[in-house]
Protein backbone atom coordinates (compact mmCIF):
# COMPACT_ATOMS: atom_id res chain seq x y z
CA UNK A 1 0.00 0.00 0.00
CA UNK A 2 1.23 3.34 -0.72
CA UNK A 3 1.21 6.46 1.49
CA UNK A 4 -1.84 7.85 0.24
CA UNK A 5 -3.96 4.51 0.26
CA UNK A 6 -2.54 4.33 4.69
CA UNK A 7 -3.79 8.05 4.52
CA UNK A 8 -7.05 7.20 3.43
CA UNK A 9 -7.59 4.09 5.70
CA UNK A 10 -11.09 2.98 6.47
CA UNK A 11 -12.19 1.72 9.32
CA UNK A 12 -10.54 -2.17 9.77
CA UNK A 13 -12.43 -5.78 11.10
CA UNK A 14 -12.41 -8.94 11.19
CA UNK A 15 -14.16 -12.25 11.39
CA UNK A 16 -13.61 -15.63 11.79
CA UNK A 17 -15.83 -18.43 9.79
CA UNK A 18 -15.71 -21.67 10.97
CA UNK A 19 -16.91 -25.30 9.56
CA UNK A 20 -16.42 -28.62 10.30
CA UNK A 21 -12.82 -30.43 9.19
CA UNK A 22 -14.80 -32.95 6.63
CA UNK A 23 -17.70 -29.86 5.48
CA UNK A 24 -15.11 -27.07 4.86
CA UNK A 25 -16.45 -24.91 2.41
CA UNK A 26 -14.70 -21.88 2.18
CA UNK A 27 -15.56 -21.73 -2.43
CA UNK A 28 -18.75 -20.86 -4.36
CA UNK A 29 -21.32 -18.19 -3.35
CA UNK A 30 -19.08 -17.57 -0.54
CA UNK A 31 -16.20 -16.42 -2.63
CA UNK A 32 -18.72 -14.95 -4.89
CA UNK A 33 -20.08 -12.59 -2.57
CA UNK A 34 -17.02 -11.45 -0.85
CA UNK A 35 -15.57 -10.99 -4.28
CA UNK A 36 -18.69 -8.81 -5.18
CA UNK A 37 -17.45 -6.63 -2.76
CA UNK A 38 -13.60 -6.19 -3.45
CA UNK A 39 -14.87 -6.04 -6.86
CA UNK A 40 -17.62 -2.99 -6.45
CA UNK A 41 -14.67 -1.17 -3.71
CA UNK A 42 -16.55 -1.88 -0.41
CA UNK A 43 -13.49 -3.16 0.88
CA UNK A 44 -10.13 -4.30 0.71
CA UNK A 45 -8.85 -7.46 2.15
CA UNK A 46 -5.87 -7.07 4.06
CA UNK A 47 -5.59 -10.41 5.30
CA UNK A 48 -6.71 -14.25 5.12
CA UNK A 49 -5.51 -17.22 6.73
CA UNK A 50 -6.89 -20.80 8.08
CA UNK A 51 -6.43 -22.54 10.87
CA UNK A 52 -7.11 -26.16 11.48
CA UNK A 53 -8.20 -27.26 15.29
CA UNK A 54 -7.06 -31.07 15.71
CA UNK A 55 -8.56 -33.23 17.25
CA UNK A 56 -6.40 -33.05 20.44
CA UNK A 57 -6.77 -29.31 20.66
CA UNK A 58 -3.59 -28.23 18.65
CA UNK A 59 -3.59 -26.07 16.36
CA UNK A 60 -1.91 -25.10 12.86
CA UNK A 61 -2.05 -21.96 10.58
CA UNK A 62 -1.88 -21.64 6.71
CA UNK A 63 -1.43 -18.34 4.40
CA UNK A 64 -3.55 -18.65 1.76
CA UNK A 65 -0.48 -19.63 -0.34
CA UNK A 66 0.21 -22.55 2.18
CA UNK A 67 -3.46 -23.80 2.54
CA UNK A 68 -4.02 -27.37 0.37
CA UNK A 69 -7.98 -27.29 0.94
CA UNK A 70 -10.12 -25.99 -1.62
CA UNK A 71 -10.63 -22.23 -1.39
CA UNK A 72 -11.43 -21.50 -5.20
CA UNK A 73 -10.86 -17.88 -5.76
CA UNK A 74 -10.09 -16.77 -2.69
CA UNK A 75 -6.02 -17.11 -3.71
CA UNK A 76 -6.79 -14.22 -6.21
CA UNK A 77 -8.80 -12.23 -4.14
CA UNK A 78 -5.69 -12.21 -1.19
CA UNK A 79 -3.23 -11.14 -3.75
CA UNK A 80 -2.78 -8.12 -2.32
CA UNK A 81 -2.92 -8.92 1.63
CA UNK A 82 -0.90 -7.35 4.29
CA UNK A 83 -0.20 -10.62 6.53
CA UNK A 84 -1.44 -8.11 9.74
CA UNK A 85 -1.96 -10.83 11.94
CA UNK A 86 0.71 -11.44 14.37
CA UNK A 87 0.83 -15.49 15.80
CA UNK A 88 -0.24 -14.05 19.07
CA UNK A 89 -3.44 -12.72 16.91
CA UNK A 90 -3.84 -16.36 15.58
CA UNK A 91 -3.79 -18.28 19.24
CA UNK A 92 -6.36 -15.86 20.31
CA UNK A 93 -8.66 -16.37 17.90
CA UNK A 94 -7.48 -20.32 17.26
CA UNK A 95 -9.36 -20.45 21.39
CA UNK A 96 -12.93 -19.78 19.75
CA UNK A 97 -12.91 -22.59 17.61
CA UNK A 98 -14.43 -25.83 17.81
CA UNK A 99 -11.80 -28.86 18.06
CA UNK A 100 -12.15 -31.02 14.58
CA UNK A 101 -12.93 -27.89 12.51
CA UNK A 102 -11.35 -25.48 10.30
CA UNK A 103 -11.36 -22.12 10.18
CA UNK A 104 -10.84 -18.69 7.46
CA UNK A 105 -10.00 -15.40 9.51
CA UNK A 106 -10.44 -12.72 7.40
CA UNK A 107 -9.49 -9.06 7.89
CA UNK A 108 -10.94 -6.16 6.08
CA UNK A 109 -11.08 -2.45 5.55
CA UNK A 110 -13.99 -0.76 4.92
CA UNK A 111 -12.69 1.12 2.01
CA UNK A 112 -16.38 2.90 1.65
CA UNK A 113 -15.23 4.74 5.16
CA UNK A 114 -12.14 5.52 3.98
CA UNK A 115 -12.76 9.33 2.87
CA UNK A 116 -14.57 9.84 5.97
CA UNK A 117 -12.84 8.20 8.12
CA UNK A 118 -9.67 10.48 6.85
CA UNK A 119 -11.39 13.94 7.10
CA UNK A 120 -12.14 13.09 10.84
CA UNK A 121 -8.45 12.38 11.09
CA UNK A 122 -7.91 15.91 9.17
CA UNK A 123 -9.92 17.38 11.35
CA UNK A 124 -8.21 16.41 14.45
CA UNK A 125 -10.18 14.11 15.58
CA UNK A 126 -10.20 9.92 15.98
CA UNK A 127 -12.60 7.05 16.97
CA UNK A 128 -12.91 6.31 20.39
CA UNK A 129 -15.86 3.23 19.97
CA UNK A 130 -17.22 1.08 17.96
CA UNK A 131 -19.76 -2.18 17.84
CA UNK A 132 -21.32 -4.19 16.10
CA UNK A 133 -25.63 -4.56 16.96
CA UNK A 134 -25.92 -8.52 16.01
CA UNK A 135 -29.13 -8.75 13.49
CA UNK A 136 -31.24 -11.18 16.26
CA UNK A 137 -30.63 -8.04 18.88
CA UNK A 138 -32.41 -5.78 15.79
CA UNK A 139 -35.15 -8.45 15.08
CA UNK A 140 -35.94 -9.12 19.16
CA UNK A 141 -36.22 -4.69 19.46
CA UNK A 142 -38.44 -4.90 16.34
CA UNK A 143 -41.03 -7.49 17.49
CA UNK A 144 -41.36 -5.90 21.18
Amino acid sequence: MSDNEFEELGPVDYLVVEFPLDKANFSGEVVEKLASLVDAGIIRILDLLFIHKLEDGSTEAFEVDEYEGDIGALRDLNAMALELLAEEDVDALAEAIEVGSVAAVLVWENTWAGPFASAVRRAGGQLVANGRIPVQGILAALEA
